[in-house]
This record gives structure tokens, C-alpha cells and sequence, in this order.
């Protein structure tokens, strides 16, 4: 994937390119060790709806989501576009 996006694919087309989804984490094993350790409400700090909606579906609540504020700039900035427009993350990007 990192390749197509040197060829100026981004980071979804990459993965679309693939064969795979625009994101094919899982966040159950991350859920489950949470639980262990007695994890049953957070704060969770990110910008990605999916990653929110993936830990509630493992039965965590999530009492506060906190936003990160990225800085963009001319190596990222491509990135941080992908992911807000394509992915749904909340992400301010400047021009």
C-alpha cells in the first residue's frame, strides 16, 4: 500500500487496489484486554468514527471521545484529506 501511495494513490485507493477494505482493523482483541483489566467505561482519544463505533460493539462505553487536533502541513496533508473525506474522521485541515 505504501508504494501505490508514492505512486500518488491515497491510502484508500491503496488499499482498494489491494484487494482489501478502505480499514480492516478489528478492535476485539484490544476490547477483550481491556475488559480483563476490569475496562468497562473510557474516555477515548480519536478521531475515527469506526474505532468508537468497533469498541462500543464490544460492549466498552465510551463516556467522552476526544478529538486530536492534527497539524497539517505538505507531507501529511493528503492524508488528513483521505481520512476526513473518504473515512469520516473528524479533521481539520488547513489549506
Amino acid at each position: 500500500a505504501y508504494k501505490l501511495q508514492e505512486l500518488g494513490r491515497d491510502t484508500v485507493e491503496a488499499n482498494k487496489e489491494l484487494g482489501f477494505d478502505m480499514d480492516e482493523r478489528d478492535y476485539g482483541v484490544g476490547a477483550q484486554i481491556l475488559r480483563n483489566l476490569g475496562v468497562n467505561k473510557m474516555k477515548l482519544m480519536t478521531n475515527n468514527p469506526t474505532k468508537r463505533a468497533g469498541l462500543i460493539g464490544y460492549g466498552l462505553e465510551i463516556v467522552e471521545n476526544v478529538a486530536l487536533e492534527i497539524q497539517s502541513n505538505k507531507h501529511n496533508k493528503l492524508y488528513l484529506e483521505t481520512k476526513r473525506d473518504k473515512m469520516g474522521h473528524s479533521i481539520k485541515v488547513e489549506s
